[in-house]
């Protein structure tokens, strides 16, 4: 299988969105940088916005406006292609203030779905690393349903997660969202009561030392689901009975996100500890993600 460095020097990347032309947005969430930012097809460096809070996870929608998960801040913002800040959201009345906003993904309906691990950053951090103990603490790890046009939350789907984080629409239509700390990847029916369903896991358990547990994620064409598994220096794949298929060996030992390509069989992985976005060649190009005029 072949592979390669896309980019390097990028501050902690996140989030990476696959453009037609062959580059990417992603976010930087060191703290020398918390950027929104443009990669060219050769992988060169373009700041699109300073967003000054933690940036994380990112969506685009039909109209190229960019959606922010935005940790530090504590909340959904849309900005323009320039980087102007459009619209923004920090939860509401009746669920409160959002924690900790991780990742995004538009759903068939044109909603917004996002996750949100559960505790604000300052609760579960000392400095740059975890407070001691922090597996432990009550995480109320939720799932979103978000009207994008109205910015307004529509439903809580979900709550009480260990640290919710990936998040993507199966070829089943369902909506898929991880646990950091289990390593659960679990199914929501959203035609149905969107109950949780546990589908699959994809923590190797081996004498790798550390902290391990699935991060961003996105499915093929193959029906197969590809999860960046932090700590643990790879891709797994989660076959559609929720097995593990196979694992996708990487550079870097700490993955955050993952996104296809938009033609061509081939994945874009960011990669925190050496600060680089990563690419591999896979048997399949990407299930289609929903663009919705917003």
């Amino acid at each position: 299988m072949a592979s390669g460095i896309f980019a390097t020097n990028i501050g902690a990347p996140e989030g990476p969105v696959a453009l037609p032309d062959g580059s990417l947005f992603v976010t930087e969430m060191s703290d020398s940088t918390l950027n929104v930012t443009h990669l060219s097809p050769k992988g060169e460096r373009k700041v699109v916005r300073h967003t000054k809070g933690r940036p994380n996870g990112l969506a685009i929608d039909g109209n190229g406006m960019l959606w922010v998960a935005e940790a530090g801040l504590r909340a959904l913002i849309c900005i323009d292609p320039a980087g102007n800040e459009v619209k923004r959201l920090e939860g509401d009345e009746r669920y409160g203030q959002f924690l900790f906003p991780n990742d995004l993904a538009f759903g068939p309906d044109g909603n917004l779905y996002m996750t949100d691990s559960g505790m604000a950053m300052t609760d579960f951090l000392d400095g740059q690393d975890f407070a001691k103990g922090f597996m432990d603490f009550d995480w109320d790890g939720r799932v979103y349903e978000i009207d994008p046009k109205l910015m307004r939350i529509v439903r809580l789907i979900d709550s009480k997660i260990r640290f919710t984080n990936g998040i993507a629409f199966g070829p089943d239509r369902a909506l898929y969202a991880n646990a950091s700390f289990t390593g659960d990847v679990y199914r929501y029916d959203l035609s149905k009561s969107a109950t949780r369903e546990r589908f699959g896991n994809v923590i190797q358990h081996d004498e790798q030392p550390g902290f391990k547990g699935p991060d961003g994620m996105k499915f093929g064409t193959d029906g197969r689901l590809y999860c960046a598994v932090y700590g643990q220096k790879n891709v797994t794949v989660l076959d559609r009975s929720g097995n593990v298929a196979e694992r996708l060996p990487l550079d870097g030992p700490c993955p955050t996100n993952l996104c296809f390509a938009r033609s061509g069989k081939k994945i874009f992985v960011t990669e925190v500890s050496k600060g680089q976005v990563e690419w591999l060649d896979v048997p399949c190009e990407g299930a289609p993600l929903f663009y919705p005029k917003v």
